[in-house]
């Protein structure tokens, strides 16, 4: 399939993405626009309830809740929505009443500077950059001992507005900014919004054709195009971020291969860029044995990749709980979509925020290997939060890193 192909199904799409987009509003089920196509869900039809109880249980409950949507009526239901970092939190994830699909987003002026999407803030950090150097000396030590080999350690900028801010022109901001990747928007419970930008492909499922994109090692990009090049290929040859990029490729090229009857996987990774940022890529392609394996189903055996966990995975989750101070929530969970014949996309949620009122709460992460320095992760983790809050239109209020 042709990265400007539109989305393959059934749903209503009478309009184009543009007006997909412009007709978001905070309270929406969901919007969401990849290279492949614009969705925007309005209405709630039902919900899929409660966490997962085991292994393999949220892609045989959404089936489950599909089902009977086709049953009560429902011409060709989908399930759409966000699923968390850790699989015993619950999943925001409904089928929409109406599902509108359109053809790529563009725009006439995609490098026009944001309009504001809120006022001055006041800025706090969670955990201060001195806590979140110690927790990184922690991981260090650790990986050092033998385990984890890799562990993603985050943190979270929370803003406050002396106005509301806008959703709508968060969303409008992120998707202009963000024009190659996956800009989505998800209500959630208690007035929230879960908005973002992400550069990262989880999987995506057509018939039998399976899409997988992992990023892992970045750098923050340059305004003098010849330092722009250097550092574009300092990244490429850069050992330890081609060790960190690897450890995720392999993981999910052996979490794709059971469902696989061939998979293609580059023996070498290529670099990809967004506005601010260069990262090491990996586009990983397979074909399914089985045509009915769901695209949820494969998101569900690749989630967390080592991308926003770690590795061994049981291990960097036991480092994450111990370390980190914040619940992640949404953060570093999946966003995206699957309808009733198993077809859909579903990105990595980061360089994403939750909206509510006044309130902004960004977060972002950073990949820790042996080579890892506490400063270096700090800075990468601040050059994420300024490409969000550019992105978004919010002037800096604090320096983050």
């Amino acid at each position: 399939m042709s990265g400007n192909e539109a989305l393959r199904c059934d749903f209503d799409s009478a309009a184009s993405a543009s007006q997909l987009l412009g007709n978001h509003r905070a309270g929406s089920p969901f919007f969401f626009a990849s290279p492949r196509g614009t969705l925007l869900a309005q209405g709630v039809h039902s919900r899929v309830a409660g966490p997962a109880t085991e292994p393999g249980d949220l892609p045989q409950r959404v089936a489950r809740t599909l089902a009977l949507a086709r049953k009560s009526g429902h011409s060709n239901p989908a399930v759409v929505g966000a699923i968390p970092f850790d699989p015993a939190t619950p999943a925001q994830l409904v089928v929409a009443r109406t599902l509108h699909s359109a053809g790529r987003l563009s725009f006439d002026r995609p490098h026009q500077a944001p309009e504001p999407a809120a006022g001055d803030c006041a800025a706090r950090m969670v955990p201060e950059p001195a806590e979140y150097r110690r927790g990184v000396e922690t991981a260090l030590e650790r990986i050092a001992g033998g385990s984890p080999a890799k562990v993603v350690l985050s943190r979270t900028l929370e803003l406050t507005s002396d106005t509301p801010i806008s959703v709508e022109r968060l969303l409008y901001n992120l998707a202009r900014h963000n024009p190659q990747g996956y800009s989505f928007a998800v209500d959630l419970p208690g007035g929230r919004t879960l908005i973002g930008a992400s550069p990262e492909l989880l999987v995506s499922k057509s018939g039998r054709q399976v899409v997988a994109n992992p990023l892992a090692g970045s750098a923050a990009r340059s305004a003098d195009p010849v330092e722009d090049q250097r550092r574009a290929e300092a990244l490429l040859a850069s050992a330890k971020d081609r060790h960190e990029h690897a450890v995720v490729a392999d993981a999910v090229a052996a979490a794709l291969r059971p469902y696989c009857r061939w998979l293609d996987v580059p023996a070498e990774p290529s670099l990809i860029q967004t506005r601010t940022l260069w990262h090491l890529s990996t586009e990983i392609r397979g074909e399914l044995t089985d045509y009915a394996t769901s695209s949820l189903t494969l998101a569900s055996a690749l989630h967390p990749t080592p991308a926003v966990c770690g590795h061994p995975t049981a291990e960097a989750r036991a480092l994450i709980g111990e370390v980190e101070t914040f619940d992640r929530g949404f953060f570093t969970g999946m966003v995206g979509w699957c309808d009733a014949i198993g077809d859909g996309e579903w990105a990595v949620t980061i360089r994403c925020a939750e909206v509510e009122g006044h309130k902004l709460r960004l977060f972002a992460g950073a990949g820790i290997v042996a080579g890892s320095t506490p400063e270096k992760e700090l800075a990468e983790t601040g050059a994420k939060f300024r490409t969000m809050l550019n992105g978004m239109g919010i002037r800096h209020p604090v320096e983050t890193a």
